[in-house]
């Protein structure tokens, strides 16, 4: 859509025609037709000898030259916004190419994108609570996925060595500048490759991504310079602890002093193991210094009921999160293959947890049947699309980013 001048003249469009363009309003979508022509500086104009009236506008549009400010306007009537505000449409124009390039970059390497199942019998895959539908017909309950992940192993595991899907996923939690209820993510599998080649790739990638949307990989947000040159720092989430929340005890192998750091910050562990108490500790005090891009690895196993084992220490995991202005980006993984490790750790976690906690991994008997088949050594991660958007269009919100995000319902 472009713009381009009109030269309306009574003696050349007609006493009728002129008549309603005086009556026309702002925002009114009116056709013409006639010659086209320049004027005396260069100007391309259309010398109209017809004009119509196609769609009436019945409400009087914001001021075009200040653009539209509220917030909860610009959210809750996008349309509004995407009319009014020419950054708002770059935005979202700017997220379409992102996507549009990642299904390149994969592409070009021979991944296969697939598409999974949004309604599931057993939710899996991540930590959250689902949302609850019911299907009438075949009476039963079903939920809204919150991970594709546990089919995309199927799929791995049925032969097909490079997958990935882009989708939407659905977590019933909390709502802020970071969260939204339905989300798009990106998981992708390969088969031979560890969660290190995933480090690669995902580097890779964003590199890629920086350059053809923004042209440059040093570029500002939101005040602040973020640089993508490889290659991307690299530490343990212990390393971490110690350096960015000043903890110089061993919490990884002594419960009683992570239990008394923990209760120390406020934090609430009612029930959970040391893993857990770590892995909260990290996000109290080391999340919020973590600019990056960096890669934080060796997660406690217990907060990765789905990662495989570090050989030389089997009680974290090989695994990764992906963390740029302190917030995490992706997280990946090489794939526990094996299934009665994978079953005795989906049960310990279901008898610690409880039928009625819905926010751990279900026990999926027909995940740990597929992986009785055999499913070669694997890596997989999650980019979340609307967080790496964000960053790339030095957006402050998630909503910013999101067409229609969900807000709570405005009463009249």
């Amino acid at each position: 859509m472009g713009k381009i001048q009109c030269y309306i003249q009574k003696s050349l469009c007609g006493e009728n025609s002129y008549k309603l363009f005086k009556k026309f309003d702002i925002g009114d979508i009116v056709g013409v037709g006639g010659k086209i022509f320049y004027t005396k500086t260069k100007e391309l104009t259309i010398m109209v000898e017809d004009i119509k009236l196609l769609s009436k506008s019945f409400r009087p549009l914001p001021e075009k030259w200040h653009g539209l400010k509220d917030v909860e306007i610009r959210y809750r009537q996008r349309y509004l916004d995407l009319l009014i505000n020419p950054n708002s449409r770059e935005v979202f124009k700017k997220r379409a190419k992102i996507i549009q390039l990642i299904r390149e970059f994969f592409g070009k390497k021979d991944f296969i994108e697939v598409e999974t199942p949004m309604m599931q019998t057993i939710y899996g895959g991540a930590i959250a609570k689902p949302f609850k539908t019911y299907h009438n017909e075949l009476d039963m309950e079903l939920y809204l996925r919150i991970a594709p992940e546990l089919f995309l192993k199927r799929v791995i595991i049925g032969g097909m060595d490079k997958v990935f899907e882009l989708n939407r996923v659905f977590r019933n939690e909390g709502i802020s500048t970071q969260h939204n209820p339905e989300f798009t993510l990106l998981e992708f599998y390969q088969t031979y490759a560890t969660y290190e080649d995933m480090m690669e790739l995902t580097q890779e990638l964003f590199c890629f991504l920086a350059k053809e949307v923004l042209g440059k990989l040093k570029f500002e947000y939101q005040g602040q310079i973020i640089d993508f040159t490889p290659p991307w720092e690299r530490i343990t989430m212990q390393e971490a602890i110690k350096k960015y929340g000043e903890i110089k005890e061993d919490i990884f192998n002594d419960k009683k002093e992570a239990i008394k750091i923990a209760t120390h910050l406020g934090i609430s562990i009612e029930g959970d193991g040391i893993g857990k108490i770590i892995t909260k500790i990290f996000e109290a005090t080391v999340e919020k210094h973590l600019k990056g891009p960096v890669f934080i690895t060796q997660y406690p196993i217990e907060v990765s009921p789905l990662s495989r084992r570090n050989d030389k220490n089997p009680d974290v995991a090989d695994r990764f999160e992906l963390y740029i202005y302190g917030r995490e980006i992706a997280n990946a993984f090489s794939e526990l293959n094996d299934p009665q490790d994978q079953l005795e750790r989906l049960l310990k976690q279901k008898k610690e947890r409880g039928n009625l906690n819905e926010e751990f991994h279900q026990l999926d008997e027909d995940f740990i049947t597929a992986l009785e088949y055999g499913m070669p050594p694997t890596a997989g991660e999650g980019i979340g699309i609307d967080r790496l958007v964000m960053l790339l269009t030095d957006s402050p919100s998630i909503r910013d980013v999101i067409l229609f995000p969900l807000l709570k319902e405005k009463k009249l």
